[in-house]
């Protein structure tokens, strides 16, 4: 059979940025075993799979897979998704809602002079904190010395909003470049605290990357060793979520720019917001551009 499917470069507004995902359209009939192989010929970080929603009043069941896995959740495969989805409307919705293992996932439709741009989503689940790693620890992970990692407003620790993810936080844009993954200290470090990926940032962001908040950077498992990822969603809403909690605001919005990307030559932008009540997190959000590159059909 036929099906059709689309790619997108996600969380840019330029072609050749961001974090590339392919999108399964027609995707009903197909198993698990089928979605996985499709994805792994795919080669993206992910690929996701529209199906008709077991509820009617959602919008589509959207299945998430890597080149090893499916996922629960994950951050960019809901925006593009979302985007091709809005995209190909005769009118574009306002906004998406989709079943995933993780929970429901309510996409907001980001529009501009009328077409769509990109999406929003919504992370599935509340924010939870997990297991605090030591700093030399931390910083064995991605080659870097204990005096690269700052402690001040938080030790590394384990944060999800659906997804579990080691937050780090490295003291200059330099060691931020500099980091590489360490496969001995990551595979001795992350499985013990529930986690297997590290997301690690830095609040000196030079002149030339303004206006952005906070540089980051990603490693996790991937086809072949340990990988970067370019632009990730979940990792952004964990570390979004989990530095909101931290902050004075205790009723309103706390907004970061997080770039990401930049040291593998895909410069991405996410626009985080956090919406808190009563000094707790209540919602954790995350948007951004995407831009359409290819469409085609697949036998499946």
């Amino acid at each position: 059979m036929q099906r059709r499917y689309i790619t997108v470069d996600v969380f840019t507004d330029r072609a050749f940025g961001g974090n590339p995902l392919a999108v399964v359209l027609d995707a009903e009939g197909l198993s698990t075993e089928q979605m996985q192989a499709i994805a792994t010929e795919f080669n993206y970080s992910e690929t996701t799979f529209v199906l008709p929603p077991a509820n009617s009043a959602n919008d589509a069941n959207v299945r998430i897979f890597t080149v090893r896995s499916e996922l629960p959740f994950a951050g960019h495969p809901n925006v593009g998704t979302a985007f091709v989805l809005a995209s190909r409307a005769a009118t574009p919705p306002a906004r998406l809602q989709f079943e995933e293992k993780a929970g429901l996932v309510p996409v907001e439709i980001l529009t501009a002079q009328g077409r769509v741009v990109g999406s929003e989503f919504a992370a599935p689940q509340p924010l939870k904190k997990g297991a605090i790693v030591d700093a030399g620890e931390a910083a064995a992970i991605l080659s870097l010395s204990a005096s690269d990692i700052t402690t001040d407003r938080h030790p590394p620790q384990i944060a999800s909003v659906g997804l579990p993810f080691l937050i780090v936080e490295v003291a200059s844009r330099e060691a931020l470049a500099r980091a590489k993954p360490e496969a001995a200290a990551f595979w001795r470090t992350l499985p013990a605290v529930g986690a297997d990926a590290v997301y690690f940032y830095t609040r000196e962001v030079p002149a030339s990357e303004q206006p952005l908040d906070l540089q980051a950077r990603m490693f996790h498992p991937g086809a072949a060793g340990l990988s970067e990822d370019p632009a990730t969603g979940s990792a952004t809403a964990a570390a979004a979520a989990f530095l909101a909690d931290l902050d004075a605001v205790r009723d309103g919005e706390v907004r970061l720019r997080i770039g990401q990307g930049y040291d593998m030559g895909r410069p991405s932008l996410l626009l985080t917001r956090v919406i808190k009540r009563d000094g707790a997190v209540l919602s954790t959000h995350v948007g951004g551009n995407c831009v359409q590159m290819m469409e085609g059909t697949l036998r499946g």
